[in-house]
């Protein structure tokens, strides 16, 4: 295992991936919010857009350089001499240069040899450093680039001058194992930053990204709410807290701030978070199985492994079908109405009634009307 105690580098590529996302586009005030959120919270490198596209997304990228924030500032490009004086033209301090290196890439994609990839990654790279520029080299499908020319081109990138090598899983198709076996062959046999650039088709983005990191990469490629091209990429939220609560390694981000992030940038991308999105869904810290709920409500520990305030969010004991009468009598005492536990086996029965009839869980106000007319109800039976 490496050592868990050096320095692992966030790369946010929300600005960039996140906004190849098929049908979303970023206003750029919106892409200048996202940026200073991204920023006050901690992350490392921002990746914000394309220069070469020109126009609006060149406006964008100069206003975030211009901004002053304390993370750095990076934009992608071809390997094409040209993109890169795009980016230089911008004011950033570091490009991401991409270029494929699969076989299937080079033939149907780029229809170049082996041999023409590492000579205009070198160039592209070789005038970048020239410029003052950081470079990271973007191996493209680097999860299907045949692993001695995948070394090759690694090492041409160091001597070219280049600072890391991005090794992309462009169609998301590893898995924990491979990736981590790929990651250390490389670092085993060059000397190079590697950065994770983790894609999700198979559910498997963030799991991959921190096997990358385990075997050695020490920078790490995400996007907020994991959006991204396809199924989109690793979750910046999810590699934040699995790599402090999974593997003992923070990174001294702001996570509190993580679902006022999420929320601002799934309103900006047209993207809903999923109730059940990991770490910042609102489902995270719900619990209606009276099991669960028993249990949280005598410590959260048993089924919460961190306080919801870490990410932003709340506890929320709901109240249907699968509630028990612990949750039913420490809602009411929310109220202020403190009943028994005859009483709250009997409000259950009519709450799962009720739940089961109108197929969801219930609100504090229907809560409140079935007490009513339960007292009611008693009240008449005495009476009698």
């Amino acid at each position: 295992m490496p050592d868990i105690s050096r320095n692992i580098y966030l790369v946010d590529t929300t600005l960039r991936d996140g906004e190849q996302t098929a049908g979303v586009v970023f206003a750029n005030n919106e892409k200048i919010r996202i940026a200073k959120f991204l920023d006050e919270i901690g992350v490392d490198q921002l990746e914000v857009g394309i220069p070469a596209m020109g126009g609006d997304e060149k406006d964008a990228i100069k206003s975030i350089v211009k901004a002053g924030l304390k993370a750095s500032i990076m934009a992608w490009n071809r390997a094409v001499i040209k993109d890169i004086q795009e980016s230089v033209d911008c004011g950033v301090d570091a490009v991401a240069i991409s270029i494929s290196t699969s076989d299937i890439h080079i033939k149907y994609k780029l229809q170049k040899s082996r041999e023409w990839v590492i000579e205009s990654m070198v160039q592209a790279t070789e005038y970048a450093k020239k410029q003052g520029m950081y470079v990271s080299v973007n191996a493209e499908d680097a999860s299907r680039t045949d692993p001695e020319f995948l070394l090759e081109f690694a090492k041409a990138a160091k001597e070219a001058g280049a600072d890391r090598l991005r090794f992309c899983d462009t169609v998301g198709i590893l898995d924990p194992f491979k990736t981590f076996d790929k990651i250390k062959f490389l670092k085993d046999n060059v000397d190079i930053d590697i950065e994770m650039h983790t894609h999700n088709d198979f559910g498997m983005a963030t799991a991959n990204a921190i096997a990358g990191i385990m075997a050695g990469a020490n920078y790490v490629g995400v996007t907020v709410n994991g959006l991204g091209e396809r199924a989109g990429n690793a979750a910046l939220e999810e590699v934040v807290m699995a790599l402090k609560y999974v593997e003992g390694i923070d990174l001294k981000i702001d996570t509190r701030r993580f679902r006022e992030i999420s929320e601002y940038v799934a309103m900006a991308s047209g993207r809903q978070i999923p109730a059940w999105k990991a770490i910042v869904g609102s489902n995270m810290f719900a619990h209606e199985s009276g099991i669960h709920a028993d249990g949280t409500i005598k410590d959260p520990r048993t089924y919460e492994v961190f306080d919801p305030s870490e990410v932003g969010l709340e506890r929320q004991i709901v109240i249907g079908k699968h509630s028990g009468t612990a949750a039913i009598r420490k809602k009411f005492a929310e109220y202020g109405i403190e009943i028994d536990e005859t009483t709250a086996r009997d409000l259950l029965a009519k709450v799962r009634a009720a739940a089961v009839s109108l197929k969801r869980s219930l609100f504090d106000k229907e809560l409140v009307y079935i007490y009513e007319d339960y007292m009611s109800e008693k009240e008449g039976m005495k009476a009698q």
